[in-house]
C-alpha cells in the first residue's frame, strides 16, 4: 500500500481552502482560573467566542461533550474541563481530509499509519488516572498530539514520548505554533522521540501513566517508573483486540509492591495502533512477545 502523506498546520487548511486564518487568530492566554460554562450550548460558544475561538467547533465540542456525558465517558469536572478547553480542530488540522471531522466519534488518519483516536476513548482513559494538579504524567504514543493536551489542562507536568520522528517533530511543531496563538497551557508538555517501551527513566517515576498504543503485556520498564499507589491505563491483548487496563500499583503493610488490574469497559474489545520498536534508528516490528 502507497504511504500517504499530509502537510501540516497553515499549509494543509490552505490547501482544503481553509486560508491561513486558523492560526492567525490569537485567543485569551491560559490559566488555572479558566472555567468554561457548563450550564447551556449557547452560554458555552459565547464565552468561547468570547476567548477568541471558532462558534462551529465549539458547538461541535459541546454536542460531543454532551454525548461524551450521556455514554458516562466522562464525569469528573477537571476532566470535563479539559475537555472543553481543548480544540481538537487544531490537532486535526494536519490531514485537511478530518479537519472538520475532529469531534466525531471515530479514530482519524494523521498519516505516518498512525490515528488520532475518538474523544469518548480519550475521554474515558484520561478520566481513570485522575491526573491530579502537580503529578507528573506519562504519555507513550503522542500521536496526533491531543491526549497530552488533555493532560496539559490537568498538571503542569505532562510528558510524551513518539517514537515516530518526522510525527513528534510535527507535533511538537504543532504545539509550539499553538502556544504562539495563546495555548500557553502547552508550555507544560515535554516531548522526546524514542521507544516509550523503556520510559522516561530519567524525568520518573510518574504518577500517572497512559499508554495509546496495544501491546500483549505491560511494559516492566512502565511498570518500574510508575510511583507506589500510582496509576496505568494501558490497552493489553494480541494485535487489534485489545482490553483497557487501568493498572494500580500499591503497596502493602509488609512493603511488598502488587499490582492489580480493572478492565475500564468491562471486556469491550477496543483496537489500538500497534506499539512498535526500535532497533538501532528504525521501527522494526513490536513488543509483543
Amino acid at each position: 500500500m502507497k504511504r500517504r502523506t499530509f502537510v501540516s498546520g497553515t499549509a494543509a487548511l490552505a490547501a482544503a481552502g481553509f486560508g491561513s486564518s486558523a492560526f492567525a487568530a490569537t485567543i485569551k492566554p491560559y490559566s488555572w482560573d479558566l472555567n468554561p460554562p457548563t450550564d447551556t450550548r449557547d452560554n458555552f460558544i459565547a464565552w468561547g467566542k468570547a476567548r477568541g475561538e471558532d462558534p462551529v467547533f465549539l458547538g461541535q465540542r459541546w454536542d460531543r461533550f454532551q454525548a461524551l456525558l450521556k455514554n458516562k465517558d466522562i464525569w469528573g469536572a477537571t476532566t470535563i474541563r479539559a475537555f472543553l478547553l481543548t480544540p481538537r480542530e487544531e490537532f486535526a488540522s494536519v490531514n485537511p481530509a478530518i479537519y472538520k471531522r475532529a469531534y466525531e466519534h471515530n479514530f482519524l488518519d494523521i498519516g505516518y499509519g498512525v490515528t488520532m483516536s475518538g474523544p469518548h476513548l480519550q475521554g474515558r482513559m484520561t478520566n481513570v488516572i485522575d491526573v491530579k494538579r502537580g503529578e507528573k504524567v506519562l504519555e507513550i504514543g503522542t500521536g496526533s498530539g491531543v491526549q497530552s493536551a488533555y493532560i496539559a489542562n490537568l498538571t503542569e507536568n505532562a510528558y510524551t514520548i513518539e517514537i515516530i520522528a518526522p510525527l513528534a517533530q510535527r507535533t511538537r511543531a504543532l504545539y509550539d505554533k499553538l502556544i504562539d496563538k495563546g495555548y500557553t497551557e502547552y508550555k507544560h508538555i515535554k516531548t522526546k522521540n524514542s521507544d516509550g517501551y523503556y520510559g522516561w527513566e530519567e524525568a520518573g517515576p510518574f504518577d500517572k501513566i497512559i499508554v495509546t498504543c496495544g501491546i500483549d503485556h505491560v511494559p516492566p520498564p512502565l511498570l518500574q517508573q510508575l510511583k507506589t499507589g500510582g496509576l496505568m491505563v494501558i490497552p493489553v491483548g494480541p494485535p487489534g483486540a485489545q482490553r483497557v487496563l487501568k493498572v494500580s500499583k500499591t503497596q502493602g503493610a509488609d512493603g511488598s509492591i502488587t499490582t492489580s488490574r480493572e478492565d475500564i469497559y468491562g471486556g469491550k474489545i477496543v483496537p489500538f495502533v500497534p506499539f512498535t520498536k526500535l532497533e538501532g534508528d528504525k521501527i522494526a516490528g513490536t513488543h509483543n512477545r
